[in-house]
């Protein structure tokens, strides 16, 4: 049996290279994005301001992904900072996907910058792994214009492992026999799924290192870190039994969430904001053919403290209008006055069982109204686009869109005619 070779292939700063090479290649720019500390970041007046991408220039002054844009530009007052354009990232990912299929048909995308491949037996058509993954990571930078890094292992966690070795646009290699010269003298912070919180508390018992993890006792690993620390301690040593899924699994549940740009103080506000991610998410239910069973609210204040509420339904449903009350019972059960800045709606237990709900001798509503009201409004903005119907509610208002949570209208597109494009 052949010895498994899998490819985990990671775009270099993703949102940042795409937006570089957009403005390179459609925009007549110039200045390349990638060369001087810069970074992708939310609006800070939408309370969206964090370091979404930076630059590998960016790093050397210790920005984050996810910190504050304040706090990125205090650290680097040069900054030059472009906002998000999720549109362009779709469709680079779209084509650096496309161009992976053209050399394996076991392709998983594991996000939207970054996949694995299944490469066993390929050797006859494209040579050795090292010459297959450079072939492809030069055909992607010649065709698109960015760069990736291709790890190769025989493990799915080893080759992720390996494609976050030295930046960016290389190769390399990281299998089982090679995990303790390569990845055993790393610091511990690099192994997968190990984040702040493990790190110290492996550090507060000498572990510093993936190699002093994977030596360790595994009771005591687990005394500190439960469930959690037996997964790390098999991944120290290399062990991962997971394979490359062309097909993605169904999704388990459904959710969306949005922070508001201003704080919520009363009722009728937030239930409006609740009402458009019960669209979004009834949308997304019903264009899968699913429906869930549980719905849980979630709150967060202008303190940043939290909280959240669930229920199970009594019958599985996809209906906007059923999802919105059952959030808004579970709201008012909540909340307690105190400001608002960020709401979701999540949903579990999603099935594809398409069979009747028993209905209740007391219960005179007519779902199937309902679900055939759902799908002509599907319909028409399928057909016309998303703002073609909306709900009265919403018409003499523009605080709130319609169609709340996952990527917001700002993000999607960005109107270069306000930016400056050198």
């Amino acid at each position: 049996m052949p010895k498994k070779i899998i490819f985990h292939i990671d775009v270099n700063s993703a949102f940042l290279s795409w937006e570089a090479v957009y403005r390179i290649r459609h925009l007549n720019g110039t200045l390349d994005l990638r060369t001087i500390p810069s970074a992708v970041g939310g609006d800070r007046s939408k309370r969206h301001g964090i370091i979404l991408a930076k630059s590998i220039p960016a790093k050397k002054y210790q920005i984050k992904t996810g910190e504050p844009v304040g706090e990125a530009l205090r650290k680097c007052p040069e900054l030059t900072l472009v906002p998000p354009h999720y549109e362009l990232y779709e469709k680079s990912s779209r084509a650096f996907i496309n161009i992976l299929k053209k050399y394996s048909d076991q392709v998983e995308q594991y996000s939207i910058d970054e996949a694995f491949m299944d490469m066993t037996g390929t050797q006859s058509l494209f040579g050795t792994p090292v010459a297959a993954a450079t072939t492809i990571k030069d055909e992607i930078y010649h065709t698109l214009g960015f760069t990736v890094n291709v790890g190769i292992s025989d493990k799915k966690l080893l080759a992720k492992m390996a494609s976050d070795f030295k930046k960016p646009n290389l190769v390399h290699t990281l299998y089982t026999e090679e995990i303790k010269e390569k990845m055993w003298p790393l610091p511990v912070r690099d192994l997968f799924l190990v984040g702040g919180a493990s790190e110290k508390k492996l550090h507060s018992i000498g572990i510093r290192t993936i190699g002093e993890l994977a030596c360790a006792d595994i009771n005591v690993i687990k005394s500190i870190l439960k469930k959690h620390g037996e997964i790390i301690w098999n991944f120290a040593n290399g062990q991962d039994v997971s394979i490359v899924e062309a097909a993605p699994p169904d999704n388990k549940g459904y959710g969306n969430s949005t922070t508001i740009a201003f704080d919520v103080t009363d009722t009728s506000t937030a239930k409006m904001v609740l009402l458009s991610l019960a669209e979004t998410i009834g949308r997304r239910l019903r264009k899968d053919h699913v429906r869930i069973e549980v719905i849980s609210v979630s709150i967060r204040f202008y303190d940043l403290s939290s909280v959240s509420h669930q229920s199970v339904l009594q019958a599985a449903t996809d209906i906007t209008k059923e999802i919105h009350e059952e959030a808004c019972r579970l709201f008012d059960e909540l909340w307690d006055g105190t400001p608002i800045r960020h709401l979701g709606i999540h949903t579990s237990r999603a099935t594809k069982d398409s069979s009747s709900r028993q209905l209740s001798l007391f219960d005179n509503t007519d779902y199937e109204k309902l679900e055939r009201l759902d799908r002509a409004v599907d319909s028409i903005r399928e057909k016309f686009g998303a703002d073609a119907i909306r709900r009265a509610s919403f018409l003499n208002q523009d605080k709130i869109d319609h169609l709340n949570g996952g990527i917001s209208r700002e993000k999607r597109k960005i109107d270069y005619s306000n930016e400056k494009v050198d």
